[in-house]
């Protein structure tokens, strides 16, 4: 078969820098007339298409066809693409020799997929403060739950005080390489050292990380990473867990169906091993080329990523220590390396009413709530002496703009100190604008 239906050029010196992402000229309608270039502070939730990734979904669409079993040449193309994805997923995270990739929905579906496939009788050590794709999956009487640390030594303590207490048997520590809530980095290299020490596997849950700093598996010494498409600028429904194979091939299948079985017999049911034994059904293959290709661009960008982030989030932390009332949340101390992810609480101030306010007025794109970490979160506000019980997230990224976060620390000191110009109702627990003139895109009409 030819090479060149599906491959990915190489990107040339002039391309290394900030990569292009999709929405970037999108204008949203106000509620006080007219429209305005959409300042998207939300990426930690999900983060904008890569131009790159829509080129690279464009491309393959043509060909789109069933994999693994099609004799059609659209399906080996498939077949080519996604399993070519594979080794694009295990170079961006530098995976070592034996280690597989499987691919899933989200982190979710991996952490749980993990959960499913850990021997019987595994003690799972894990920090509350954890996001709940990483929190809530593990159940039962080995599990230990630590509490928020105030400092990386004193993660790195917990957790070898934590597994020192563990029985004997299989055990597994689940680490965050960077928090959600504050986007403050984990000393994840510290932790799996002790978590090796004390004879522990871990896992690397890189939702928060993998989008703005490289994974290196090895480097890190962690036994499995899981990451999400939609946080890689890739929001295309596809996820994965990689790692090492020989719990996973012990393990009983994730999903029982077509692919993950050799032989189907009346009385019993022979399952592959390898990645197959958990991708039962048609696969997400223009998700899984989606992922790929973005991981590919930014492993061919990361200085213009990281330097491009860096300057955003000086920016935003240096404007908002300048606004009335402000309380940032954080676990480690003020000056710890972070990524994009800033959330806070004002005095006085509703986090649902300013975010709404946000949007409707300035068309700005924030998040409000206890952000899918609700022990976290709460934990935080108390530390920080807040009187709100959720928190105001801002979060940069390759969409965002020194005009976005300028615009941003604008409107909020103006709502902080004259409040809004419309008025809002609370509607199932959340602020709206009353009598909402904005219209509807086209596509929704």
């Amino acid at each position: 078969m030819t090479s060149a239906v599906i491959d990915i050029p190489s990107q040339s010196a002039a391309d290394r820098g900030v990569p292009a992402v999709v929405g970037a000229a999108l204008r949203v309608p106000l509620v006080t007339g007219g429209h305005i270039g959409y300042a998207n502070l939300d990426h930690a939730a999900s983060a904008p298409c890569l131009a790159a990734v829509q080129a690279a979904v464009d491309e393959l669409l043509p060909w789109y066809a069933s994999v693994h079993r099609g004799a059609g040449f659209a399906s080996q193309v498939c077949t080519r693409v996604y399993e070519g994805a594979r080794e694009t997923l295990l170079d961006f995270v530098g995976a070592r020799r034996g280690d597989e990739v499987v691919f899933t929905r989200n982190t979710t579906d991996a952490l749980n997929l993990l959960a499913r496939a850990v021997p019987r009788g595994t003690s799972v050590v894990v920090f509350d403060s954890e996001h709940h794709a990483a929190l809530l999956p593990w159940a039962g009487p080995r599990v230990r739950r630590l509490s928020a640390p105030e400092s990386p030594a004193a993660a790195v303590a917990a957790l070898d005080e934590a597994l020192a207490d563990c029985p004997e048997g299989p055990r597994l520590a689940v680490l965050t390489g960077a928090s959600n809530v504050t986007g403050e980095l984990w000393p994840v290299a510290e932790l799996a050292r002790v978590a090796r020490r004390r004879g522990s596997r871990t896992v690397l849950d890189a939702a928060q990380l993998a989008p703005h700093r490289p994974v290196r598996i090895g480097e890190l010494d962690v036994d499995y990473v899981a990451l999400s498409g939609h946080k890689l600028y890739a929001p295309f429904g596809a996820g994965a867990l990689i790692g090492r194979a020989d719990w996973l091939n012990a393990a009983d299948p994730y999903l029982a169906g077509g692919g993950a079985t050799r032989v189907v017999r009346e009385q019993s049911v022979s399952w592959t091993t390898g990645p197959e034994r958990h991708e039962a059904g048609s696969p997400n293959t223009v998700g899984v080329h989606a992922l790929a290709r973005a991981c590919q661009t930014l492993a061919a960008n990361w200085d213009g990523v990281i330097a491009h982030e860096e300057a955003l989030l000086r920016r935003l932390r240096a404007g908002l220590r300048h606004v009335p009332g402000v309380r940032e949340l954080r676990l480690f101390d003020a000056d710890h390396d972070r990524v994009g992810v800033v959330s806070f609480t004002v005095d006085g101030q509703d986090p649902g009413l300013l975010a709404a306010a946000l949007s409707a007025e300035h068309g700005i794109g924030v998040r409000d709530g206890l952000f899918c970490a609700h022990l976290a979160t709460r934990r935080l506000l108390a530390r920080a002496g807040a009187d709100a019980e959720r928190a105001v997230r801002v979060s940069v990224g390759l969409g965002t703009t020194p005009e976005h976060v300028d615009r941003f620390l604008t409107a909020l000191r103006t709502l902080v100190t004259d409040g809004p110009v419309w008025r809002y109702e609370q509607r199932d627990g959340r602020w709206s604008p009353a009598d909402d003139p904005r219209p509807a895109p086209d596509f929704l009409r």
